[in-house]
């Protein structure tokens, strides 16, 4: 055996082959968790918030960003003032009638510490994934385990945590559903070859889609390092509009702008917009982040300097 050809066989059997991120099983299955979610919405119907209440959605991260999204879509449906807040800085001086907190894991210090403070005499419903954690003895629970996630980064048990409330709101869900079983099918590298590449991407969207924009963001920025920002259509045209550029890319989720299409043009940026609804299209996002993970070599499943919940020092 010549040098060449040992060297050859030697690395065919050093290599061992990269497993499947399990962010990409968890994507896979939103399409029959939002199906599977209408039950769940139903069987918890009298621990959600109510139509007239005044409710406050309290998450971190990606869950305060699903906070976002459900105070836009009530108040939008006429059911009663919604406010979103941060665990980390509850709302104080403030009159509510239910609480609404969101954790997968359970355990984020900021989320305990703020539940902990909540007002004792006003009922709070929690959404988990995360089985025999302190948060479930905190409030009415509502644990969705089976779509908890291996993966640091957070996919099905957020999209899955919106697609309960949005049913309970009642929305039908159906063509939502059918959408993301769209893009799914599609092949990725095909769907996404315009924004694969993009050294910058820009989400925008309004209302509810302005947090599922935000999201977008999170989720490249934190699956493979993308430099990535989001805003509120409107705002966009405010300052943020003068970073796009040829080779930069400006993803919109919902209904576009009137003029917004052709002012993206003028800077020579690519405008990424399918009219599906928001939460399919994150959908696409999330096949992004496997897209480019792979191409940079990264483990989307472990994120750098993330851990899958925020524990601080007591």
């Amino acid at each position: 055996m010549n040098d060449h050809a040992e060297h050859a066989d030697l690395v065919t059997k050093s290599v061992e082959p990269i497993p499947a991120p399990h962010l990409a099983a968890e994507i896979a299955t939103q399409p029959d968790d939002w199906a599977a979610a209408a039950a769940i919405a139903a069987a918890h119907r009298d621990v959600l918030p109510q139509p007239g209440e005044r409710v406050a959605a309290i998450g971190c991260g990606t869950s305060l960003f699903m906070a976002r999204a459900f105070a836009s879509r009530r108040e939008a449906a006429g059911q009663g003032l919604t406010d979103a807040w941060p665990a980390g800085q509850p709302p104080t001086g403030r009159e509510y009638d239910r609480y609404l907190v969101i954790c997968r894991s359970g355990t984020t210090t900021e989320v305990i510490e703020a539940m902990r403070g909540l007002p004792a005499r006003v009922p709070r419903t929690v959404i988990c994934s995360s089985p025999g954690t302190p948060v479930l003895e905190l409030g009415d629970a509502i644990l969705v385990d089976q779509v908890d996630e291996r993966s640091v980064v957070q996919t099905r048990f957020a999209t899955t945590t919106s697609a309960i409330l949005r049913w309970h709101l009642g929305e039908d869900l159906t063509p939502v559903i059918a959408q993301a079983r769209a893009v799914l099918a599609e092949d990725a590298a095909t769907a996404l070859g315009a924004v694969r590449y993009a050294d910058q991407i820009s989400f925008v969207g309004m209302g509810f889609a302005a947090a599922l924009a935000e999201e977008a963001g999170l989720k490249l920025r934190e699956a493979c390092q993308s430099w990535t920002e989001a805003y509120l259509a409107t705002e966009y045209r405010h300052g943020p509009i003068s970073i796009a550029a040829p080779g930069r890319a400006v993803w919109a989720f919902g209904p576009l702008l009137p003029g917004f299409a052709e002012e993206v043009a003028a800077t020579g940026a690519h405008l990424e917009h399918r009219a599906i609804d928001p939460m399919a299209d994150l959908v696409r996002v999330h096949r992004l982040c496997l897209l480019r993970a792979a191409d940079l070599g990264l483990d989307p499943d472990h994120p750098r300097s993330l851990s899958r919940s925020v524990v601080l020092d007591s």
